[in-house]
C-alpha cells in the first residue's frame, strides 16, 4: 500500500511524550497548514469586495463557512487518521479509471485556480510594498519553489513552524488594522444575522464560500495527519482524533478571523465612506493611509498579503503532489510538479494583465474563487461517503447525527453553486450573439457534470467499493482440480486482475487443460505511467502487481501446475491481444464481475473490443 506523502509520512512521533500538554503539542500543526488555505489572497478579493459594497452584512457567510470548514476539515483528517489513505487514494480505490480521471481533472482546475489567485495576490504584495511591476512580480513567484524544496527536506514540522510564523504576521497585522479601522462593533453583531441584499450579493457569497471551504485543503488535510506517528490501538486512534480536531478548531478560528477583519476593514473603511466599489487589492491598499490616516495601514496591509501569498503558495503545492500520486499513483519529483503548477497559473495571468491591465487582478481573483466553489460537490460528496462506510472506517464512521450535518452542507454549497452555474448561463444566453453554440457546447458540458456529480452521490449506495475486489491473496484462493478426467488445451492464457473474480477464471482455466498444461497469467498495469512509459514504467502500483503476480505463480507452482507470467502496460484491450499474438496460445480464460446495466455498457465495450482483437477462443467465467 502506497504512502500518501510518502517523504514525510509518520515522520513525527506523539508517543513517549511526558505530559499531555507535550503530546497535544505533538499533533498540532497539520490544520495550521491547512488554514492558510483558508486565508489566501483570493479570500482577501471576495472579502474586500463584500464588505465594501454590502458592508457588513455577509459576515455571516464568512461565520457558516468557517463552521462548514471546520466540519469538513475534521471529515478529512478522520478518513486519513482511520484509513491511512489521503482523499485521492479513497476515491481512485471506490470509482471506475474513467471516473477518477475525471475527478482529478477536476481537482487539478482547482489546483490552478487556486495558484492563480495566490499568484496575483502575491505578486500584487511585492508591487505594493517594493513598487515592482506585476507582471515581474508575477515572475519571481517561481523563486517560491526552491522554498518549498528546502523546507521539506528539512522536515515538516520546521515547515508547520514556518508556515505558523507568516499566520502569526498575518495576524498581528490585522490586529493593528481593527484598531485603525475602529469598527462599529453593533453593525458587526448586526452582519452575523443572515440576509442576502441582491444578486450581486449571492455572487460574492458563493465567492466567499470558494475561498474558505476549498476542495484542494480537504486532500491535503487528509494526508497531513499521516505525518503523525501514534498507537494504532482503538484508543490511540480515538486520541489522536480528538487532539487534531483541537488543532483544526484552533487553526479555523484564526482564520475566520483573518477573513472577517478584511471584510470588516473594506466595510468600517469603504462602505461607511460610500465607496461601494473598491473589489481591487491595489484600490484597498491607496485608500487605507488617508482614510485611516496612518502609513502603518498600507504597509501592515502589503505584508500580510505577502505572508498570505507565500504560506498558502507552498500549501498549494502539497496539495497539488497528493491530487497527483493519490489519483493517478504517478510520482513526480517535488520541484518538477510545482513548475508545472506554477506556470499553468501563471500563463494565464501573465496573458490576462498583458492585454487588459493590472485593473483586472481583483475581477480575476473572485473568479478563481468561485471556479473553486463549483469544484466542492465533487470533493465533499465523496468524503462523506468515506467516512460514513463502516467497514472503510473499521469502527470510526461518523454518526447519524454528523451524516446529517455533512449531507447538510454540501446541499448548501451544491444549491448554491447549481444557481450561480444557471444564472451564469442564463446570462450568456441572453446576450450572446451566437447562443446555438452555446446550446451545443455549455449547456451539454453542465449538464454532464450534473450527471457525474449525481453519479458520485448515489454510486457508494448501490455498488461496493472497489476495496473489496482488490489485492485478493493468492493464498486464500481456493482450487477446485480434478486430475481424473481428460483435457484438450495445452497452452492457457488466463487474465488476471487481483480481484475475487481470479478465483473463478483460475479454477475454469484447471478444467479446460488440467494438470499437463501450461499456464500463463496475463495482468495489465492501468496507471498514467504504464500508458506514459509502457515497460519502462517504474511508479509504485507497477511493482504491487508484480509482486502479487509472483504470488499467483509461486502458489500455483507449489501445487504442481506450469506456470509462468506476463505484465502488460496501458489499456487491457490493447495490451493483451498484444500479449496473446506474441505468444501460441489455445484459449484466453477472462472473470468479470457480473456487471448489470450501465456497468455492461462501460465495461462490455472492453470485453467485445478484446473478442475482435484475438484469434483464439475468448472464455468468460461470470463471478
Amino acid at each position: 500500500m502506497e504512502k500518501s506523502l510518502e517523504e514525510v509520512n509518520q515522520s513525527v512521533s506523539t508517543q513517549n511524550k511526558t505530559t499531555v500538554f507535550r503530546k497535544i503539542l505533538a499533533f498540532f500543526g497539520p490544520a495550521y497548514l491547512v488554514s492558510v488555505g483558508y486565508m489566501d489572497p483570493g479570500n482577501w478579493a471576495t472579502d474586500i469586495a463584500g464588505g465594501s459594497q454590502f458592508g457588513y452584512t455577509l459576515l455571516w457567510v464568512l461565520l457558516m463557512s468557517n463552521m462548514m470548514a471546520l466540519l469538513l476539515q475534521s471529515l478529512s483528517a478522520r478518513l486519513g487518521i482511520v484509513t491511512q489513505r489521503d482523499l485521492a487514494q479513497a476515491s481512485r480505490e471506490t470509482y471506475s479509471p474513467f471516473i477518477n480521471y475525471i475527478l482529478y481533472f477536476l481537482a487539478e482546475i482547482a489546483i490552478a485556480a487556486c495558484d492563480l489567485a495566490e499568484v496575483l495576490g502575491m505578486a500584487i504584495g511585492i508591487n505594493l510594498l517594493f513598487g515592482i511591476p506585476l507582471i515581474q512580480g508575477v515572475m519571481i513567484t517561481v523563486l517560491d519553489t526552491f522554498l518549498l524544496l528546502f523546507l521539506i527536506n528539512k522536515g515538516i514540522k520546521k515547515m508547520e513552524a514556518f508556515i505558523i510564523a507568516l499566520v502569526m504576521i498575518i495576524g498581528i497585522s490585522f490586529i493593528f488594522e481593527m484598531i485603525f479601522a475602529q469598527p462599529e462593533v453593533g453593525s458587526v453583531l448586526k452582519g452575523l444575522i443572515p440576509s442576502m441584499p441582491n444578486e450581486n450579493a449571492l455572487y460574492i457569497a458563493i465567492g466567499i464560500i470558494g475561498a474558505t471551504v476549498m476542495p484542494h485543503n480537504l486532500y491535503l488535510h487528509s494526508s497531513l495527519v499521516q505525518t503523525r506517528k501514534f498507537d494504532r490501538s482503538a484508543a490511540g486512534i480515538k486520541q489522536a482524533l480528538k487532539y487534531n480536531f483541537i488543532d483544526s478548531t484552533i487553526a479555523l478560528n484564526l482564520a475566520f478571523f483573518v477573513n472577517a477583519a478584511i471584510l470588516i476593514l473594506a466595510a468600517a473603511t469603504f462602505y461607511k465612506n460610500g465607496m461601494f466599489e473598491v473589489a481591487e487589492i491595489q484600490d484597498a491598499h491607496q485608500l487605507l493611509a488617508p482614510m485611516l490616516g496612518t502609513s502603518w495601514a498600507p504597509i501592515l496591509f502589503a505584508v500580510a498579503l505577502i505572508a498570505a501569498g507565500q504560506s498558502s503558495t507552498i500549501t498549494g503545492t502539497l496539495a497539488g503532489q497528493i491530487i497527483m500520486e493519490g489519483y493517478l499513483n504517478l510520482r513526480i519529483q517535488p520541484w518538477v510538479r510545482r513548475i508545472i503548477t506554477r506556470l499553468i497559473a501563471i500563463v494565464p495571468a501573465v496573458i490576462v494583465i498583458s492585454v487588459f491591465g493590472e485593473s483586472v487582478t481583483g475581477k480575476m481573483l473572485i473568479l478563481s474563487q468561485v471556479i473553486l466553489s463549483l469544484q466542492l460537490g465533487f470533493a465533499i460528496i465523496p468524503l462523506i461517503h468515506f467516512v460514513s462506510d463502516k467497514e472503510r472506517m473499521k469502527g470510526f464512521a461518523i454518526s447519524k447525527t454528523t451524516q446529517i450535518a455533512s449531507w447538510i452542507v454540501a446541499l448548501i454549497i451544491v444549491s448554491l453553486n447549481a444557481k450561480l452555474v444557471f444564472n451564469e448561463i442564463q446570462g450568456w444566453l441572453e446576450t450572446s450573439e451566437n447562443p446555438i453554440f452555446l446550446w451545443f457546447t455549455v449547456v451539454p458540458l453542465a449538464f454532464g457534470f450534473l450527471i457525474l456529480l449525481l453519479y458520485i452521490v448515489f454510486k457508494p449506495f448501490i455498488t461496493k467499493s472497489k476495496l473489496e475486489i482488490q489485492n485478493h491473496s493468492p493464498h486464500n484462493m481456493v482450487l477446485k482440480f480434478s486430475p481424473s478426467e481428460t483435457y484438450t488445451k495445452k497452452n492457457i492464457a488466463v487474465s488476471v486482475d487481483f480481484s475475487s473474480a481470479d478465483e473463478m477464471a483460475i479454477n475454469a482455466a484447471f478444467e479446460l487443460g488440467g494438470i499437463e498444461a501450461k499456464y500463463t497469467l496475463i495482468h495489465v498495469v492501468e496507471t498514467i505511467g504504464a500508458m506514459l512509459f509502457g515497460e519502462n514504467a517504474d511508479d509504485h502500483e507497477t511493482s504491487i502487481d508484480e509482486k502479487l503476480l509472483k504470488e499467483y505463480e509461486d502458489m500455483l507452482t507449489q501445487n504442481g501446475f506450469k506456470v509462468s507470467t506476463k505484465l502488460g502496460f496501458g489499456k487491457p484491450n490493447k495490451a493483451i491481444p498484444k500479449i496473446i499474438k506474441a505468444g501460441n496460445y489455445d484459449v484466453l480464460v477472462m472473470g468479470t464481475h457480473g456487471h448489470r446495466g450501465i456497468k455492461d455498457l462501460l465495461f462490455g465495450t472492453t470485453v467485445d473490443k478484446l473478442r475482435h482483437e484475438i484469434s483464439i477462443p475468448l472464455f468468460i467465467v461470470k463471478n
